[in-house]
Parts: structure tokens; C-alpha cells; sequence
């Protein structure tokens, strides 16, 4: 099968659009006598008019021939080893056009025999996950190359697995939820038979790595198409073998999908997010923002505590600091939300801020005043006196600090962005 090229003209990518540091590792590359391209989502963004985060380079040299020409590079991995170059704090992944095995090819169980060897380009696109994202953009001739029919499904704005998808899904079960985020995030359909392959095979998900399956979890839902991306994994049977109580909970609802609580408190999240520079909300909103309905359901049903949702969260792998800071963010909305004489307590608490934030930003769901309510708890400027030097009777010694409660870690959770 040839190659579909579309030349200089009959594309929109400029070199202007690709971030120098990323042309002076292609240039250097094929200066030194090697193929190199990029590759990935990078073309595919810059195929759509869009910005993309990061740029892939894929390239013909081995492992330690990209090292070696290039100081300020990285080897990682075991087996197969791409290459991260460091240009300050930006990182350019370097990998070698690879292919499957012939052992993956004969397997009759999909999941045995992946091992990676290096190939050609157009067997290192048949390797790749969807054909959007399977584009190559060659810097020397500025073409495009299409191994897998992409092009053709960026205009068609379909989400198709390369080759038979039911086996696709099955190697590797988290591309159903990175179909789901690239439909959500480009505005993209899933194409009828990776469609059904995907709901035929969702229980496999059940077999992911449970650290890439949470990271994927968070990936699909932490952007600005999140309730779309909700909505899919809903209408997709995902929400239950992944968070079965979060699907139960909006299954219960009897109003439509997008008219629940647990959606409007997403696109409140989503606005955040959209208003927000990179990394955007530390993880724990994501999850605090999930589960709050739930929560106050269940509160509200038979008194369930935090302590169970949270116990429930961490037997499905996702980490003790993320849903310790949902259970405390999620502790102040019940404050906040029904004042008390404990809530005045609650502003000496040092996640204070960031909790009251979280409210301001959910409140309005559940017909609070979320302003006049977090103005009431301000917290109260310290006010700093001279010290009059020593009382009678011993009473200057120092008082023991009150504690005021954990802390929220202010490197791995950063304040929430005002939208």
C-alpha cells in the first residue's frame, strides 16, 4: 500500500509552528545522516490548526546513537529505550522507529509476545494506536506522510484504531479510554467498529496496569471537554468498570446525563480549567469534584462518612495524598455549606484557601451563597503587636501553638485557579 503525501501546499504546518529546540533535534539528527520526522499528536494538532503541548520526534537512529549526539539527553527505559533531550526545563522525546514482533504477529493471545524491535517508518505507524495519530511531517522535504489513512479521518473527524480493533483493545485495554479522550478533547466521533469493539471488550480494562489506568483516568477527565468525555464513558458502559460507584450514583439520577449534579459540577471544573495555565488543578479537585454529589447523597441517604468513599478510592489505586485532600476539601463544603460553630474553626485551618475556593466554585450546584458564605469565614489578617516584655506570676511563657490540621502539600497541590 503507498503512502498518501501531501506536499508543502496542500498542507497547514510551517516550520514556524514547530518550537525550535524541536527543529534543531530533527536538523541534527539528519545532519548526522539519519531519517527523522515528527510524529504523533504534535502533527496531528498542527494538521487541525491547533497548538500542540508537546512535539514526538521519531527517527531511524538507534538508542545510543541519538545519546551520543546529544549531551544533554537521557536513556530511559529497559528494552526498548527512547531518548529524552533536555532544553531547560523542556523535554523532547527521542524514540527509534519501531515494529511489532513476529512472535506478537502468531500469538493467538494478543497480550503475549510485545516485544519491541526497531523497524521503517511506515512500520512504526502500523504500530501506533489511531490513525490521527499516526502522521508523519518529514522537516527536510515539509511533507506530510500517511501510512494509515489519518488524513483521511481528520477530515472525516473520526477516532479509528489502526488495523482490526477488536485486537487493538485488547493488547493494550487502555486505548479504549485514550479513544474516548481524543474524541472528547478534538470534537472527533469513534468510528462504528472500534465503537463496538470498544463495548464488546471494556471489561478488559479490569486487566490494565492499575497506575497507567488511573493515570488515564485522570487524563480523560482533567481537560476542558471533561463532560464530554464523562458523557462518552457513560453512554459507553466505561463509568462502571472504572468508578462503578460514581456510574451507579448518576445512573440513579432520573434526569439526563448532562443535566445531573455530578455534570454541572464538572463544567464547573472544566471552566477552571480552561481558565487555568499548565498543570491546571492539582488532581485531588478532579476527584472532589467527581464525588461530591455522591458524598452528599450518601450523607444525606444513611450518614456514610468520608472515610468509606475514600477507602474505596484507594482500593482502586488512586494515591493516599489525592484522596486525603478530596476528603478534606470535601469535609469544609459540608461546613461551609450549613454554618455552624465549627466552621469558624475552620478558617485557622491551613488547606483553608484552597477548600473555600472549592466551595465558591461548587456552591452555586446546590443553591448556596457562595460569596456571602465564604465572606462570613475570611480568614482574619494576623495582627502583630510589640512584645511588653515579661508577666508576673509566670505567665510569660510561651502558649503551645494549637495545631490546625494537615497541610496540603504546596509542591504537589497547587491553589485553585480563579476561572
Amino acid at each position: 500500500m503507498e503512502p498518501r503525501i501531501l506536499e508543502r501546499a496542500e498542507h497547514p504546518i510551517s516550520r514556524r509552528d514547530v518550537h525550535p529546540n524541536v527543529l534543531k533535534v530533527l536538523y541534527r539528527l539528519t545532519m548526522a545522516g539519519h531519517t527523522a520526522a515528527l510524529v504523533g499528536g504534535g502533527v496531528r494538532d498542527l494538521m487541525l490548526g491547533r497548538k500542540p503541548k508537546d512535539f514526538d520526534v521519531a527517527t531511524s537512529a538507534h538508542p545510543q546513537e541519538i545519546r551520543d549526539l546529544f549531551r544533554n539527553s537521557r536513556l530511559i527505559g529497559r528494552r526498548f529505550r527512547p531518548v529524552h533531550v533536555f532544553f531547560g526545563p523542556q523535554n523532547i522525546e527521542v524514540a527509534t522507529f519501531r515494529k511489532l514482533s513476529e512472535a506478537a504477529a502468531q500469538s493467538h493471545d494478543p497480550v503475549v509476545g510485545h516485544e519491541n524491535t526497531f523497524g521503517t517508518p511506515e512500520e512504526d505507524a502500523f504500530r501506533r494506536d489511531f490513525t490521527v495519530n499516526a502522521l508523519f511531517y518529514d522537516p527536510e522535504t515539509f511533507r506530510v506522510i500517511d501510512f494509515t489513512g489519518g488524513i483521511g479521518d481528520l477530515d472525516a473527524r473520526l477516532i479509528r484504531t489502526i488495523g482490526d480493533p477488536n485486537l487493538r483493545v485488547c493488547e493494550d485495554p487502555i486505548r479504549i479510554l485514550r479513544a474516548v479522550r481524543f474524541a472528547a478533547k478534538l470534537g472527533f466521533e469513534i468510528e462504528p467498529a472500534t465503537r463496538d469493539a470498544i463495548v464488546r471488550h471494556r471489561d478488559e480494562l479490569n486487566k490494565a496496569s492499575v497506575p497507567r489506568l488511573v493515570e488515564e483516568i485522570f487524563r480523560t477527565l482533567a481537560h476542558v471537554e471533561s463532560v464530554r468525555a464523562l458523557a462518552l464513558m457513560v453512554e459507553l458502559g466505561l463509568l462502571e468498570v472504572v468508578l462503578p460507584e460514581l456510574a451507579e450514583h448518576v445512573a440513579a439520577d432520573e434526569r439526563p446525563v448532562d443535566e445531573t449534579t455530578t455534570v454541572r459540577n464538572l463544567a464547573a471544573y472544566a471552566r477552571v480549567t480552561a481558565a487555568a495555565q499548565d498543570p491546571g488543578p492539582p488532581r485531588w479537585v478532579l476527584l472532589a469534584t467527581l464525588f461530591l454529589d455522591l458524598h452528599r447523597r450518601r450523607r444525606e441517604a444513611d450518614g456514610s462518612d468520608l472515610r468509606e468513599l475514600v477507602g474505596e478510592l484507594r482500593r482502586r489505586g488512586f494515591a493516599k495524598a489525592d484522596t486525603e485532600q478530596m476528603r478534606l476539601a470535601l469535609d469544609a463544603f459540608d461546613q461551609l455549606i450549613a454554618p455552624s460553630r465549627r466552621t469558624g474553626r475552620l478558617r485557622r485551618r491551613p488547606y483553608y484557601e484552597d477548600a473555600r475556593r472549592f466551595f465558591e466554585l461548587m456552591a452555586p450546584n446546590y443553591g448556596a451563597e457562595a460569596a456571602a458564605i465564604a465572606r462570613e469565614f475570611a480568614p482574619t489578617p494576623e495582627r502583630h503587636y510589640p512584645h511588653p516584655g515579661p508577666l508576673p506570676d509566670g505567665h510569660g511563657r510561651r502558649r503551645r501553638r494549637r495545631r490546625g490540621g494537615r497541610r496540603l502539600d504546596p509542591t504537589t497541590s497547587p491553589s485553585i485557579p480563579t476561572p
